[in-house]
This record gives C-alpha cells, sequence and structure tokens, in this order.
C-alpha cells in the first residue's frame, strides 16, 4: 500500500526515474535526513566561527554530527540491500544465461530498486524460452518431414528399379505390401489382383504375426469395401469389419480401434489390384505426405502390371501368329494336296467303273482310299481349326471350358468339365501346352473310344501343384504304347512331348471295356 509521501512524490515519480529509484529503494529518508543534518552542520559551523552561538553550539554540533553519521550508515545498508546486492544476483543470472543455463526468475522482494529491471528481464526470458520451444519443435517437425520425405524418396526408387526388372510380379507386390504396412505400423495387411473376368485373386496378406495367411475365396468385385476401393479407384479408409465378418464369416479383430486404409493399383483408369492395411484409429492423420506416395505407389504398380499382362498378350499374340502361319502354310501345300488328290481318286474310280464295270477289286481298292483321303482331310481341317482357334484371353479355366462346349456340339457326347483352381495363374505358352494336350485327348477319343461321358477335372493344391485329367468310359486299349506301325498312336507322343515341354509328367492308364484316364501333373518352377 502506497504511502501518503508517496501518494504526493507519483507525479515527480513518473518524470524521474532516478527519484523513483529513491523511493523504491527506501533511500529518500536517509539522503533527506542526511542533506538536513549537513545543511543544519553547515549552519552551525558558520555560527561557531563567527562567534556568535556561544557554548551551547557544541551539543548541536555533536548531535548533528551522529545524526549524520546515522543517516550515512542507514544509507549506505539501504544502498546494499536496495541497489547493490540486487545488481550482483541479476550480474550472477545474467552470467548464467551467457554460460548456456537457463534463466532463473529472482524473487521480487530481492531485487530492490532493480524489480522493473527484473520483471522486464523474466518476460524476455519467457518470450525466448518460448521461442527456443518453437524452434525446437519446428526443426523436429522437419527432421521428420525429411526423414520421411527420404524414406519415401527410398521407397520410390526400389519400386522403379524393381519394376524394370521384376521377373515374378507377386513376389513384388508381397514385398511392397510389407513396406507399406510397416510404414503405417498396421496390424495386417493383404494385397490383391483382379482378373480380366472380373474376380479378385489373393495375391498374398500378413497377419498380426507377420506370418502368412491362408488365401481367402474369390469374391466378385462389387462385394466388399476391397471392390468399392477397386471401383472407385480412390485411397479410401473405413472404419470396422462388419463387413468383413458378413462376407467371410468369421471376425476379423477383436478391436474396433483399427481402420482399413486401401490403396488401389491402377493404369489409364483401370483397377488392376489393391493393398489393404489394418490400421490404427487415424493413422493417416495429418500424413498427407503418405497419401500421395500411397498414390504414386499405386501408380506404378499398376504400370508394371499392365506392362506385364501387356507382355503376356503380346507372348500369346506371337504364338497364335506363329501358329496361324504354320496353318496357312499347312492349307497352301498338304491341304491343296489333298484336295487334288481327292479329286484325282474320283476322277479314276469313274475311269474304272467306265471301262471295267462291276465292283471288283480294283473298284474297292479304290473305294479304301477315297475314305483315307476323306479322313486326312477332315483330320487335317481340325488341326487347322485348331491352329487358327486362339486361346481364351480370361485364361486356362474359359479355354477349357469353351473345348469341352465345342465338342459336346460336334460330336453329342456328353462331357463335363470341373474346376478346383481359384485362379489359375500360367504364363500364356504354359497354358497353350496344356490346351492342345486335352485337345488331343479329345480327339483320340472322338476318333477310337467310343465313349458316352468324358470329364475334364482342373485342380490346383495349395502347394501350387496343378493336376488336369481327361478321362472316359469308352472301350479302352492294351497298352498305351501297344507295338505297329510308327504312325500309330502318334497322338500319345505327341501329348508326351507337350508335357515334357511344359515341365511336366503325364500318366495314361487304359484296359479294354474300361475307358483310358490321362493324368497331367505340373510344378511350376518356384
Amino acid at each position: 500500500m502506497k504511502t501518503s509521501r508517496e501518494g504526493l512524490l507519483t507525479p515527480l515519480i513518473a518524470e524521474s526515474p532516478v527519484l523513483r529509484i529513491l523511493v523504491v529503494g527506501h533511500l529518500l529518508g536517509p539522503l533527506s535526513a542526511l542533506v538536513v543534518t549537513l545543511l543544519v552542520i553547515l549552519v552551525l559551523a558558520v555560527l561557531f566561527y563567527t562567534g556568535s552561538g556561544g557554548d551551547h553550539l557544541a551539543p548541536l554540533f555533536l548531535a548533528s554530527g551522529i545524526l549524520a553519521v546515522v543517516a550515512i550508515l542507514v544509507g549506505l545498508g539501504r544502498l546494499h540491500s536496495q541497489l547493490l546486492k540486487p545488481l550482483a544476483e541479476l550480474e550472477r543470472a545474467v552470467a548464467d544465461v551467457c554460460q548456456g543455463e537457463p534463466w532463473s526468475n529472482l524473487p521480487l522482494e530481492t531485487v530492490g530498486v532493480l524489480g522493473p529491471v527484473t520483471r522486464d528481464l523474466d518476460s524476455l526470458s519467457g518470450e525466448l524460452i518460448d521461442i527456443y520451444e518453437d524452434m525446437d519443435d519446428r526443426v523436429a517437425r522437419q527432421t521428420r518431414h525429411l526423414g520421411q520425405q527420404t524414406a519415401s524418396l527410398k521407397i520410390l526408387y526400389d519400386v522403379a528399379a524393381n519394376i524394370n526388372q521384376v521377373d515374378d510380379m507377386d513376389e513384388l507386390l508381397l514385398r511392397l505390401m510389407r513396406v507399406v504396412k510397416e510404414m503405417l505400423h498396421g496390424r495386417s495387411a493383404t494385397v490383391q489382383l483382379t482378373s480380366p473376368s472380373g474376380r479378385m485373386r489373393l495375391v498374398g496378406s500378413i497377419g498380426p504375426d507377420g506370418r502368412l495367411l491362408t488365401q481367402k475365396e474369390q469374391l466378385p468385385i462389387r462385394l466388399c469395401a476391397c471392390g468399392n476401393a477397386l471401383s472407385q479407384g480412390d485411397i479410401l479408409c473405413t472404419r470396422g469389419s462388419q463387413g468383413c465378418l458378413q462376407g467371410g464369416g468369421r471376425l476379423m479383430f477383436g478391436s474396433d480401434d483399427l481402420e482399413v486404409v486401401t490403396v488401389p493399383l491402377g493404369f489409364h483408369g483401370d483397377i488392376l489390384g489393391m493393398f489393404r492395411i489394418y490400421v490404427p484409429v487415424r493413422a493417416l492423420s495429418g500424413r498427407e505426405d503418405l497419401i500421395d506416395l500411397f498414390a504414386t505407389i499405386g501408380n506404378h504398380l499398376g504400370i508394371a502390371i499392365a506392362k506385364q499382362r501387356s507382355d503376356e498378350e503380346a507372348h500369346r499374340l506371337s504364338i497364335i501368329e506363329e501358329r496361324t502361319g504354320l496353318a496357312n502354310e499347312l492349307h497352301d501345300s498338304l491341304a491343296q494336296t489333298l484336295a487334288s488328290l481327292r479329286y484325282q481318286v474320283r476322277m479314276l474310280e469313274e475311269t474304272l467303273e467306265q471301262e471295267v464295270g462291276g465292283d471288283g477289286m480294283a473298284r474297292r481298292e479304290i473305294r479304301r482310299i477315297r475314305n483315307g483321303l476323306d479322313e486326312a482331310h477332315t483330320e487335317l481341317r481340325e488341326l487347322l481349326n485348331s491352329f487358327r482357334a486362339p486361346l481364351d484371353e480370361r485364361g486356362l479355366e474359359p479355354a477349357l471350358e469353351k473345348l469341352a462346349n465345342r465338342f459336346r456340339q460336334e460330336t453329342g457326347i456328353s462331357i463335363f468339365f470341373q474346376s478346383h483352381c481359384r485362379q489359375a495363374n500360367l504364363g500364356a505358352s504354359k497354358e497353350m501346352q496344356m490346351v492342345r494336350i486335352v485337345q488331343e485327348c479329345l480327339a483320340n477319343i472322338r476318333k477310337h473310344a467310343q465313349a458316352q461321358t468324358v470329364r475334364i477335372l482342373l485342380t490346383c493344391s495349395p502347394g501350387g501343384e496343378y493336376m488336369l485329367l481327361v478321362e472316359d468310359d469308352g472301350v479302352g486299349f492294351v497298352n498305351a504304347k501297344p507295338d505297329g506301325h510308327p504312325g500309330e498312336h502318334i497322338g500319345l507322343s505327341i501329348m508326351e512331348e507337350r508335357a515334357r515341354r511344359l515341365g511336366g509328367n503325364i500318366r495314361i492308364e487304359s484296359e479294354p471295356g474300361e475307358g483310358t484316364r490321362v493324368e497331367l501333373t505340373y510344378y511350376p518352377p518356384a
């Protein structure tokens, strides 16, 4: 609370900083007393030297001297406590700051006349601390951002490098799926590809324990959230797994604190696959850089997938072109020769009938030759047709199903095609060899088996083995390779040669009256 004296001096204090220091430091009283005492001593000294004061001036001199000494002592004490000591404390605090120590606030009761200066320094120190902390936060954020950018550039470089030298697209997708999962600190992840027929194929998945999970059944694209992401082509983040529970019949996770981040793999508006990562809630909050990174990765991988499919399609078309060229050569040479021979035999038969007449031995031989030429011409036409028939671009299963339907229409024999493969993932040349083996089997059944029912079965084991079975209920034969003319059963040798070229094994079993069973097994190279 201000005293009455301080209240009266307030206007002067506002105008004079020196007076303010004297008042705040309680030095005004001692200095005033000292000045008054010195004036009294001066007056007494003048009176004493002029001899007008008498002997009664001595006590006044003594009292004034004592009062002056007391004022000086009190003033020095106040000066020490209110100015010199606070200056020393302030100097020590400033020296500590200069040496890197944090600023220590001085108690207001010990700073004396330096209170305003101390308060200003405390405020300045607080502002500096806030600036330093904000700078540290900014530096930390920039450091994290640079680290994330460096990691993103490294991932993009790895993606670009692997795309140019990829041998197995599934292996590349699995490796990058693990990278994306670790970047998001995800619980689990899956990667799927779409087929031209509109089905999703599970390439692989990583569970919470880091192991590869069991493959899920194929689903139509628009059945669940995965299909929605594939249809829209955007990165989606959905919460909850009730859709997965309804679609798959089992609970994905025991907690609701998870989101599903879906990254489509697209190329020119076509969605060719996707990553799906289960992450903690709001894992992408404030991580726009990750969204851009995943979009770039998805585009790069979409280009790689499209390029691989384009290469496979180009290889398939080159095979078709080669076979079509061979068919044209056969048509222009052998087919024309057979047609000419058929015409000459018919002319010879008419000539013999006119000259010899009757139904003699020569006419029967001519008829046998003509029938043989007709059969050879028919088989050549079938061969040319098979050469020109392209393999179904949707893959092995549609090609086999198409082959079975055509056989049923041409022969009227009951034929059944069954497939236990989720998705046959073979190259065009491998699929072509398997289709040609089935074609040869069906050709033999048509010509020799006298069968009523035929079955084609395609199975795939979890270990990657493919098994193709063709069996009938026809007349059968004694063994697969009877001795005889080199031209007989040449189709069996052709099937064995195709199996060898494929890298698989073929087993032919038959008994008279028990039909024939042809089984092809193929293990894709690791």
